[in-house]
């Protein structure tokens, strides 16, 4: 399964802090759909992840009924990125 968004990037602090990209709700329904194939516990979503020219393996977290999409210190670092820019993400979630 194959999900292309745009997102802002925005920070969470918490005792580990991330950032992270927002998975719009219309994209969440074939994830959460597909996710008992592929939840390895906690609702975390197993995905290969693209922006620009990085290609990451990830986790997609669920977060309030939907899911984020957790970016690397070397993803933002790779593609020059930073708090608030707004970003084409591409999923790759195998089921």
């Amino acid at each position: 399964m194959d999900v292309e968004f745009r997102g802002e990037i925005w920070y969470w602090r918490g005792p580990a802090p991330f950032h992270f990209v927002t998975v719009p709700d219309e994209q969440c329904g074939p994830i959460e759909s597909a996710s008992s194939m592929v939840t390895y516990g906690w609702g975390m979503i197993p995905a290969a992840v693209r922006i620009g020219a990085t290609t990451w393996r990830t986790a997609l977290w669920p977060k309030d009924g939907g899911y984020v999409v957790p970016l690397k210190v070397a993803v933002r670092r790779a593609e020059r990125l930073e708090l608030g820019d707004d970003v084409q993400v591409r999923l790759t979630i195998d089921v």
